[in-house]
């Protein structure tokens, strides 16, 4: 090689180290920002010029032509990747999850500053004031105000269980369209990265990054899946189903009208839905038979990855209707299917459970009673008319069975909650109901019924649970029933929140950024620099004495 040819080894050299000290300081500049990954050079030799070729000798005599710039490469772990990933959904379940008791809790322990324990202990107390002087007109009317006060609170727990739901509802529509806005974008991304490293050296490392950050957040909403081309293309599943494509997103939509008797926001895959053209010529969504993106009868487990996804615990959260006793009452399979999953209906259904059993055990007893002054009196009407509770609203007063017609959420039938007012007659005479036979006598089995009507164990929370409660141990093993499932839900979040600190810290050592370590770099480069620019100057040098003693 020429001695001329000696130059191009040193501008090599010169060449490589700038791009080195521009990633290094590429690098420092960065070091604060979200999401973004150390990005690390790699050289090699450029090709070697080839003097001679003998077999009979150990190797060629060869001449190296210097120092070659091959990319600039980021440096992450696909496996902490995919890990972080993974668990930062898990977290994001059980956040909501916690998040979903905490609000239950409020509802049952506090509602203007008086727990509805208190009513319930109010109306036991009635009751057993009522039984030491049956016929007095304060005890007759305690026990009817503490039954009104009973109900009210009720429904106000049930009320605020309902506004809750639909704050939870509320939310759906907003995490469906940043699920699409991520996926546009990470379609968007795609197409930039695959225009600016095809056919080059060069990598497009700030627009994968951002496309990395796309990727944790997506993560957050479900279970993800990704794989990237040759190209640079990445393909996104998300819940097992296509999402991000080489070329289009299939993007998520969301159903008030179609399954949701109460019109709560349903998402599912546009592309799988049934769509006719109405009669001006729009098109219409007329099923989403097939199109779901969760199937939420299935157990949560991790085991499954079932138990990833905010998207999924707000569904689950929240139900798809108002549970009343009729879901528990239904059938053992129906409720560990449908509600049991469900924070919300489970403790919807529960309470009103509570509610209608001490609602209908009352209305039995007075509507039994001797003393009841429609059996008094065959001329007042009905022994029922006489009750403590009345349906509200008679045109739902006929049972039925949760079926097509009358799917679950629309049952308003029977001693529910909001279907149910204190009999107006008692409210305008407490003392209408005497508790006196047709002898004078007082009606003291009446009183012992009622007694033991709250005294009695004869109640379960629901199918899966074995033990019985009577009224007032009802209510004590709820609310213990709610405050475990408050510290599972907030041991598997804690637990979940140091894995993916562990999982982050190390992602970190990776893709961090060390201003310590760039430095040293920074001073590595800047040597091999001044060393290619000394280089040069001796070649330089050599060529100008040549040159000078020839001319000479």
């Amino acid at each position: 090689m020429s001695l001329m040819a000696n130059l191009y080894v040193g501008t090599s050299g010169l060449q490589t180290s700038q791009n080195a000290l521009n990633t290094t300081a590429h690098n420092m500049a960065n070091l604060d920002t979200e999401g973004y990954t150390r990005q690390q050079i790699s050289q090699g030799t450029r090709a070697y010029q080839t003097l001679e070729k003998r077999n009979n000798c150990i190797a060629w005599k060869q001449i190296g032509t210097g120092v070659e710039y091959n990319n600039c490469k980021q440096v992450r772990s696909s496996f902490l990747d995919s890990s972080y990933r993974q668990e930062s959904g898990r977290y994001a379940f059980y956040d909501i999850s916690k998040k979903a008791i905490e609000e239950v809790e409020d509802q049952l322990q506090e509602m203007n500053g008086t727990e509805f324990a208190e009513s319930l202990n109010n109306m036991w107390t009635a009751v057993q004031e009522l039984a030491k002087d049956p016929t007095s007109a304060v005890t007759q009317s305690a026990m009817v105000t503490r039954a009104n006060e009973f109900l009210t609170r009720a429904k106000s727990v049930y009320d605020g269980l309902v506004t809750y739901q639909e704050n939870l509802d509320s939310t759906i529509a907003d995490m469906v369209s940043n699920i699409n806005e991520i996926g546009d974008k990470i379609r968007a991304l795609n197409e930039d990265i695959v225009n600016i490293e095809s056919g080059r050296e060069e990598k497009a490392n700030d627009l994968r990054d951002t496309r990395n950050l796309l990727l944790d957040k997506l993560g957050e909403y479900g279970r993800i899946d990704y794989s990237e081309d040759i190209f640079g293309n990445v393909s996104v599943l998300f819940e097992g189903s296509s999402f991000v494509t080489t070329d289009h997103v299939n993007h998520i939509g969301i159903d008030t009208t179609l399954e949701s008797c109460v019109g709560y926001a349903t998402p599912y895959w546009e592309y799988a839905a049934v769509k006719e053209y109405d009669k001006d010529g729009r098109e219409v969504v007329t099923s989403i038979d097939g199109a779901h993106i969760f199937d939420l009868s299935q157990t949560v487990a991790t085991s499954t990855n079932t138990d990833i996804g905010k998207l999924r615990a707000v569904l689950l959260a929240r139900g798809d209707h108002n549970a009343t006793y009729h879901d528990i009452t239904e059938s053992e399979e129906y409720y560990n299917k449908n509600i049991a999953q469900s924070v919300i209906m489970n403790v919807q259904a529960e309470f009103d459970q509570m509610i209608h059993n001490i609602m209908t055990a009352i209305n039995k007893i007075m509507e039994d009673a001797e003393s009841n002054p429609a059996t008094l009196d065959n001329t007042l009407g009905k022994a029922a008319d006489f009750t403590m509770f009345k349906v509200a609203n008679e045109e739902d007063s006929l049972m039925y069975d949760i079926d097509e017609k009358h799917p679950a959420g629309s049952v308003m039938t029977g001693f529910t909650i909001k279907n149910t007012q204190v009999n107006s007659i008692l409210l305008a005479d407490p003392t209408a109901f005497t508790f006196r036979t047709v002898e004078g006598n007082e009606d003291t089995a009446t009183i012992a019924a009622l007694k033991e009507a709250f005294t009695k164990e004869d109640y379960t929370l629901n199918p899966n649970v074995a033990t019985r409660n009577n009224f007032i141990s009802y209510y004590n093993s709820f609310v213990s029933q709610i405050a475990n499932s408050g510290d599972v839900y907030n041991s598997i979040a804690e637990a979940q929140e140091q894995t993916i600190s562990s999982i982050s810290a190390a992602r970190e050592q990776i893709v961090g950024v060390s201003s310590d370590e760039e430095l040293e770099y920074m001073i590595q480069f800047q040597n091999a620099y001044n060393a290619s620019s000394r280089y040069i100057n001796v070649v330089s040098d050599m060529l100008e004495h040549l040159v000078t003693t020839l001319g000479a």
